[in-house]
């Protein structure tokens, strides 16, 4: 993996299928859901959904969907953006690819102008808590919808 050659591309019909086949391993399946009902809720979160595909050169490596400016407990008290799937394909794991797309989420939350960006995470063995805790998540000591929800400064 270089830089020059790692991109997010947004989903179109050119790459669709390309993206709807990203498979992570199977013991990670638990925690977190198939590129299909990633993008059947970006349509219907439209306004704060922001799908990518992620290639390696002319290789599609993974899927990221992050949530933009969401209402985060639903009575507008608190909008929040972060990191809302990360599927990396089982063969292209631990190459880099996972901290690029975190990364990539965390500028565009940035540029948005979000000062920290959010993750959840299902714990236990085969879960991504540890890649999380790596990059510098820490655990606010929330749950949502039973996931540990972490969260990460944006130096501005």
């Amino acid at each position: 993996m270089t830089s020059s050659t790692l991109r997010l591309e947004e989903i179109t019909p050119a790459n669709i299928d390309a993206a709807l086949d990203i498979r992570v391993r199977p013991e990670q399946e638990f925690a977190v859901s198939p590129v299909v009902k990633s993008l059947a809720e970006a349509y219907a979160h439209a306004g704060v959904a922001w799908p990518r595909l992620i290639v390696d050169g002319d290789r599609p490596v993974g899927f990221l969907m992050a949530f933009l400016d969401i209402d985060w407990y639903g009575d507008g008290r608190v909008r929040r953006s972060g990191l809302w799937r990360l599927n990396i394909a089982a063969g292209e794991q631990g190459r880099g690819y996972g901290r690029f797309a975190v990364e990539s989420v965390a500028a565009e939350v940035r540029r948005r102008g979000g000062q920290e960006c959010y993750v959840t995470w299902h714990t236990g063995p085969h879960g991504p808590e540890g890649f999380y805790l790596g990059l510098g998540f820490t655990p606010d000591g929330e749950t949502s919808e039973g996931e540990t929800v972490g969260v990460l400064a944006l130096d501005r």
